[in-house]
């Protein structure tokens, strides 16, 4: 995957530090893992939602596009930390919620690598009944 590197160090840090207060409360978390879709930002989350059409990889060529950074939104395989819902995203036939998470490892072939926490958006698919 990528470098992901902050034009603006002190913003980076500050969301860094407001996510962990809202994610990890006093009481200890489960690390997940697993290879989820990751944004930089939650607009861009919802934006992926908004293009959508069943190919992951063409709404997040499309996102990265709009944004002009080819790694605003990736797939990535790795250890988080899953935050409360923020949100919800729906197509004409799904809907996710929309998580913060801290990614705090990646998944590598020889294992998992440990790296600096770093905040990210990810999509929880859930499933709708009618009523």
């Amino acid at each position: 995957m990528a470098t992901r590197s902050a034009s603006k160090p002190f913003a980076f840090s500050a969301i860094a530090l407001v996510l962990a207060a809202a994610i990890l409360p006093a009481r200890a978390q489960e690390v997940e893992t697993g290879t989820v879709m990751i944004c930089d930002s939650q607009k861009q989350v919802e934006r992926f939602v908004t293009l959508f059409d069943g190919n992951p990889q063409t709404a997040i060529g499309a996102v990265n596009a709009e944004e002009k950074n080819p790694t605003a939104c990736a797939v990535a395989n790795i250890a988080y930390l899953r935050g409360p819902q923020i949100g919800m995203a729906r197509t004409r036939t799904d809907a996710f919620q929309i998580i913060p998470i801290i990614a705090v490892g990646v998944l590598t072939p020889a294992g998992l690598r440990s790296i600096a926490p770093a905040p990210f958006f990810t999509l929880i698919s859930v499933k709708e009944y009618a009523v």
